[in-house]
Formats: structure tokens, C-alpha cells, sequence
């Protein structure tokens, strides 16, 4: 299987299935003399992990993540750092029905169809227990990026037809993890949750939008052509489970302009060139021009329901699939964490190659 690796300068591989005895990477090209904070990391894995609130699947894992090499008293020895999450709470009996079943909108066709075969026990490699991992090295990724002065901040900004309409920038983000929806805006959370709930009440799933904002990022970073920064942030970003849309700047609003509505006018705040305005979303040909990265991603219903479905089997037949198991009503509150890592995989690859960094 290939397409398990991210990344050039900073480059991760991940390993392992929902249901196997555990998930974990490899990660190569961290510079030697990082210090790396084991209780920053378990934090952040303590974000995206299953059971943490009522609106979540009830799945019951600690995600205890161990460092098996590259680290040597607190600190990156510039060698591969292997990390490992053991898997606690995998119940297997719960996907015997779906085991030769197609379920509408997940992976079992296309997985059987490439392969041949497929671990249908959770999803296997395709189920998002595999971006634990990813966030794991997305921790450390924050870590190096802390030492520049760039922040990530994801936040929930749409459940269904809930949205907030106010700009980020009015938006107190210190308030995202006050809630277990992680919106920013109180009111607006507690009308969220209560709509997952009433979601997760009839046997039915929602979807949603994550919106998030980099800032402190120097400009020059991207490259021209294929490369370019935004274009790497969309693969990364659309590489999550269940992501089905990324914008970044205006995106599609953008099209409702004039080029002289839109455009970005350069002025000097003191030694550093900015914009008055940020349409083009803090970059410009690809390249970062040391404004905020803002983007926004759009995440589908989860495609697992109780109610019965009709669909296929291996050999062709007619089936009805029931949902069983246990799964998220609404994936964006667990998403968020995972878009910060995986923004952070982005910016740490580009920081190295344009040797930026500075420990």
C-alpha cells in the first residue's frame, strides 16, 4: 500500500488499523535538539481522543502514546522518532455483519476493489483512529513551530445550518475548548450540541465546517508552481477522514468580487510590509506573505447510520446494512485538533526546506 507517508524536510509514515494491536509512526527529519514535551503531546491526544463528552463515539481509549526512539533526555536526537499508541477498546464482534457488506459511502468497495480483500473491523486502515497518529507528530510539529512564534488555532464554525458569521478576528479562540462542540462562541455552542444531540437521537448523523487561522507565519514560505504553500495545506487538509471541501482567503465568496474589492494594498507597519485588508488569506503565489492563513474545510456526515440501508455484498447480492458499533454523530469537534496537526505537518516541512528554523 503506498500514500502512507507525508511530508519532504519533515516527513511522517504512520502504521496500523482501528482494530489492530496498535496505530504509531515514524517521524524523520526533526532537528536534533528540539525539546520534546511528552505531556504537550498526551494533551493533544487527550483532544482528539474517542469518549471525551456525550456527543462523541463512546469508544474507550486513553491513547497512551510511547517513544520508542529519537529521544534522549527530553530532547530530539535527530534520528527517527517512533511513536505508539496500543489499542485498548476494539470490538471487533461489532463489524461481523458488515464482513463480506459494502457500506454506502465508506471504504469497504473501493478498499476491496484496489486490494482484493479488506479489514472490515472498523474500517481498518481507513478509519480516522489512524490520525491519532497524526497528531501525535503534529505535536511535535507545534513544537518546532512554537520556537518561530507561529500559532494554529482550529475551531468549530458550522454544525448542519448552524453558523457563526462573525470574522475570526472578532472571535475569542481562547474559548474554543470551554466546550465539548469547540466553537468559540458560547451561545452558539450550547445550539450546536444540542442539535448533535438531537442528530445522534434519531440514529441519524451531521456534518460541519472547521475553521482555522496560523498567524506569526514569516512570509517566503511555499514554493512556486506545485509546491505552493496553500496547495500543500489542501492536500493535507483533504487527506482527512471524512473532509470533503477546502477554501482558504475569501475562496468561494471571492467569485461575488471586483479585482478592486479583492485585491490585498500593501503598506509598511513599522520594518515589516502588510496588507490592509487579507482576501488572499496571508499567501500569494503560492508563498506566504507573513499575514494570517485562514482556511476553512468542509466535513460530510459520518457515513455510519442505524437506519437500515440497502446496498451490496462481495458476490453481488442485494443486502440491508444496519449501523452498529459505536461512532461520532458529528466528526468536527474531534476534527479540530487534527486540522492543527496536520496545518503543523505543513508549515514545519516548509519551515526546514527554507532553513528557517531557529531551536
Amino acid at each position: 500500500m503506498a500514500g502512507n507517508t507525508f511530508g519532504q524536510a519533515f516527513r511522517i509514515t504512520t502504521f496500523g488499523e482501528s482494530h489492530g494491536r496498535a496505530i504509531g509512526l515514524i517521524l524523520d527529519g526533526c532537528p536534533a535538539g528540539l525539546p520534546i514535551d511528552e505531556e504537550y503531546i498526551q494533551a493533544e491526544l487527550q483532544r482528539r481522543r474517542p469518549g471525551q463528552s456525550s456527543i462523541v463515539t463512546q469508544r474507550k481509549e486513553a491513547d497512551r502514546m510511547e517513544i520508542l526512539s529519537g529521544v534522549f533526555d527530553g530532547k530530539a536526537t535527530g534520528t527517527p522518532i517512533a511513536m505508539v499508541i496500543f489499542n485498548a477498546d476494539a470490538r471487533s464482534r461489532d463489524y461481523g455483519h458488515i464482513a463480506d457488506k459494502f457500506r454506502p459511502s465508506h471504504a469497504d468497495f473501493t478498499y476491496h476493489a484496489k486490494y482484493g480483500l479488506r479489514d472490515y473491523r472498523g474500517g481498518g486502515r481507513s478509519s480516522a483512529r489512524e490520525t491519532a497518529a497524526r497528531v501525535a507528530a503534529g505535536a511535535i510539529a507545534k513544537l518546532l513551530l512554537r520556537q518561530s512564534g507561529i500559532d494554529i488555532r482550529a475551531f468549530v464554525s458550522q454544525v448542519g445550518h448552524l453558523s457563526l458569521e462573525a470574522p475570526y478576528a472578532s472571535l475569542d479562540l481562547s474559548m474554543v475548548e470551554s466546550n465539548p462542540v469547540r466553537c468559540p462562541d458560547p451561545a452558539m455552542a450550547k445550539e450546536m450540541e444540542s442539535l448533535i444531540r438531537e442528530v445522534r437521537k434519531a440514529g441519524d448523523t451531521i456534518g460541519g465546517v472547521v475553521s482555522c487561522v496560523i498567524s506569526g507565519c514569516p512570509p517566503g514560505l511555499g514554493d512556486p508552481v506545485f509546491d505552493k504553500l496553500h496547495a500543500n495545506l489542501g492536500r493535507a487538509m483533504l487527506s482527512i477522514n471524512a473532509c470533503k471541501g477546502f477554501e482558504y482567503g475569501s475562496g468561494f465568496e471571492g467569485v461575488k468580487m471586483r479585482g478592486s474589492q479583492h485585491n490585498d494594498h500593501f503598506y509598511m507597519d513599522g520594518d515589516k510590509v502588510r496588507t490592509d485588508t487579507n482576501h488572499s488569506g496571508g499567501i500569494q503565489g503560492g508563498i506566504s506573505n507573513g499575514m494570517d492563513i485562514y482556511f476553512r474545510l468542509a466535513f460530510k456526515p459520518v457515513a455510519t447510520i442505524v437506519a437500515p440501508q440497502e446496498s451490496v455484498n462481495e458476490a453481488g447480492e442485494s443486502v440491508v446494512v444496519e449501523g452498529k458499533g459505536r461512532h461520532d454523530p458529528c466528526v468536527v469537534p474531534r476534527a479540530v485538533p487534527i486540522v492543527e496537526a496536520m496545518a503543523a505537518l505543513v508549515l514545519a516541512d516548509h519551515l526546514l526546506l527554507q532553513r528557517l528554523v531557529k531551536l
